[in-house]
């Protein structure tokens, strides 16, 4: 498992280059508990602010339903951040704070890794 967790962050790293990621979980699990209306008010804000060299893309299932709605923000040259239990202001919040100023909303991380 580690072996294929390994690959697929090279995979990321490679398509985004130097540009900011933002991974939405849009399993079911995750669009039963909001997820759609998360990405779609993080494209909002991207867009009201005009952030350039984001990328928002979406994944599947990350086996934590109970966090759910979650996204991952992934900034060259910092650790991956997990944050969870979200909604369309907590996300908008996320878009200011984590990926315009460089701020990790503590109380909102699950996990962050190097």
């Amino acid at each position: 498992m580690k072996f294929k967790e390994t690959a697929l962050d090279k995979i990321k790293e490679r398509q985004a280059g130097d540009k900011t990621t933002i991974v939405v979980g849009m399993g079911t699990c995750g669009i039963t508990a909001g997820a759609r209306d998360v990405m779609m008010a993080i494209i909002d804000e991207i867009e009201k602010r005009n952030v350039p060299d984001v990328i928002v893309t979406q994944a599947g299932c990350a086996g934590m339903c109970q966090y759910e709605p979650m996204l991952e923000v992934i900034k060259p040259g910092t650790p991956q951040v997990v944050y969870g239990h979200l909604d369309e202001e907590k996300a908008r919040r996320i878009v200011l704070e984590h990926v315009i100023n460089g701020q990790v909303i503590e109380e909102l991380a699950l996990v962050q890794r190097a």
